[in-house]
C-alpha cells in the first residue's frame, strides 16, 4: 500500500485491537476467574463490546484495499499475492494454535481432531463443513470469497470502473435475492451480510481511483445503508449471546456509517497524503495480531490472571500478542511472503502458457476434422 494512505495502516491495527479487547473482556470466556469476561470487567466490557464492530471495518478496508492493489494486474499476480500475503502468518497461526489446543490446554480442543487441524492449513475448512481450529478464522472464508469475486472479474476483463460501480451495486441486492428465495448454496457464495461492506469499500475506491460521480455515490450510500442493517441485526445478537448485553440493532447504525466517513475521510481529503510514524509497521502487524490473539491470548491470561492484577494481566498480555506479531512478521512474512507471491505468480504463468500452447497445437487439428 502506498505510504500516503498510511492512515490506513493504522485503522487496520485499531481494528484488529478492537477485536482483541472485545475477546479478552467483553465475549463470554472464564478466563479470569470463575465469572465471564463481561462481569470481570464490569465497566470497560460496556465499551469493548462494541469492538466487535472491528470486523466489519477490516471488510470495508478490504473492499478498498484489494481494489487499490490489485487494479491493472494480471491474475496470476493477484492469486500470488494473495497467497503469499494470507498464507505464511496464517500457516504460523494454525500451527501454534493446533500446538496449543492439542499438547498444552487440551480443554479447548476438546472437539477437534488431528483432521481438522489438518485442514485448516487450506484456510478452506469452512467451505469443506470442518471447524475453525481457532474462530477467528471465520473471516478469512469471507475474504476468500471476496478475493473470488475479484478474481473473477479479473478473469473476464470486467475491472474496469463501469463494471466494478455496477458490480459493487448489483452484488449486494443479488445477496439479499438469493436469500429471500431461499437458495442457500448461492446465498453462500454472494454473502448478503458482507457484501454491502465489501462493496461500499471498492465503491470508494472507484470514487478515489477515477474521481466523484453521482452513480459512484448512488452506490456508496446504498452500500451504507444496507452494511448499517445487515451489520447491527448480526452484531446485536451476536452481542446478547456472547457477552449477555441487550443493545438494539438501531443503535449500531450510525456507528457502521461512522466507519465508512472515516474511510472517506482518510481516503478522499488530504489526509490521505499524511505521514505518520510507525504506519507501515502498525499496517504488518495487523493480520498476525488477529491470527494469534485469542486462543493464546485467553490461555495466558488462564495463566496470570490469578498471580497478577487484572489490569496488568491484561497490559502483558496484549504486550506479548504484539511482540509475538511483529516476530511472526520480521521472521516470516517478510522473508518468504514475497518469495511465495512469485514462485504462485511464475507458476500460474507457466502454466497459463503451456495451455495456450496446448490449445494452439489443438486447433488446426480441430479445424481438419471440422472442415
Amino acid at each position: 500500500m502506498r505510504s500516503r494512505l498510511a492512515l490506513l495502516d493504522v485503522t487496520r491495527l485499531v481494528a484488529a485491537l478492537m477485536v482483541v479487547f472485545y475477546h479478552y473482556t467483553a465475549w463470554h470466556h472464564s478466563n479470569w476467574g470463575p465469572e465471564n469476561a463481561s462481569e470481570a470487567w464490569p465497566l470497560l466490557s460496556r465499551i469493548t463490546t462494541f469492538g466487535n464492530l472491528g470486523v466489519p471495518l477490516f471488510f470495508i478496508v478490504s473492499g478498498f484495499v484489494i481494489l487499490l492493489s490489485s487494479y491493472g494486474r494480471r491474475p496470476s499476480q493477484f492469486i500470488g499475492s494473495r497467497v503469499g500475503r494470507l498464507f505464511p502468518a496464517y500457516w504460523v497461526g494454525v500451527l501454534a494454535t493446533g500446538i496449543l489446543v492439542f499438547f498444552i490446554w487440551a480443554d479447548a480442543g476438546d472437539k477437534l481432531t488431528y483432521a481438522d487441524w489438518a485442514v485448516n492449513f487450506t484456510m478452506f475448512q469452512s467451505a469443506a463443513d470442518v471447524p475453525d481450529i481457532d474462530g477467528v478464522y471465520w473471516t478469512l472464508w469471507a475474504e476468500m470469497r471476496f478475493y473470488g469475486w475479484i478474481l473473477l472479474l479479473m478473469l473476464l476483463g470486467w475491472l474496469t470502473p463501469g463494471r466494478m460501480i455496477a458490480f459493487a451495486g448489483l452484488w449486494p441486492v443479488a445477496g439479499i435475492l438469493a436469500d429471500a428465495a431461499g437458495l442457500e448454496a448461492l446465498d453462500t457464495v454472494l454473502m448478503k451480510q458482507h457484501a454491502p461492506l465489501f462493496a461500499g469499500g471498492i465503491a470508494l475506491f472507484l470514487i478515489f481511483r477515477f474521481g466523484h460521480t453521482p452513480l459512484r455515490w448512488i452506490v456508496l450510500g446504498t452500500n451504507v445503508a444496507l452494511s448499517a442493517f445487515f451489520t447491527g441485526k448480526r452484531v446485536s445478537g451476536e452481542v446478547e449471546s456472547l457477552v449477555g448485553y441487550t443493545i438494539a440493532p438501531e443503535v449500531y447504525w450510525p456507528i457502521v456509517v461512522a466507519l465508512f466517513a472515516l474511510l472517506a475521510g482518510m481516503t478522499l481529503t488530504r489526509a490521505r497524503d499524511w505521514s505518520i510514524p510507525g504506519a507501515t509497521t502498525a499496517g504488518a502487524l495487523t493480520y498476525p495480531v488477529y491470527l494469534l490473539h485469542q486462543m493464546w491470548g485467553w490461555w495466558l491470561i488462564g495463566i496470570l490472571a490469578p498471580v497478577l492484577p487484572r489490569p496488568v494481566t491484561l497490559a502483558v498480555v496484549v504486550a506479548l500478542v504484539l511482540v509475538a506479531a511483529f516476530a511472526v512478521h520480521r521472521a516470516v512474512e517478510r522473508p518468504y511472503g514475497r518469495t511465495l507471491s512469485e514462485k504462485v505468480t511464475q507458476g500460474l504463468d507457466w502454466a497459463g502458457e503451456r495451455f495456450s500452447a496446448a490449445a494452439a497445437g489443438l486447433r488446426p487439428a480441430l479445424l481438419r476434422r471440422t472442415g
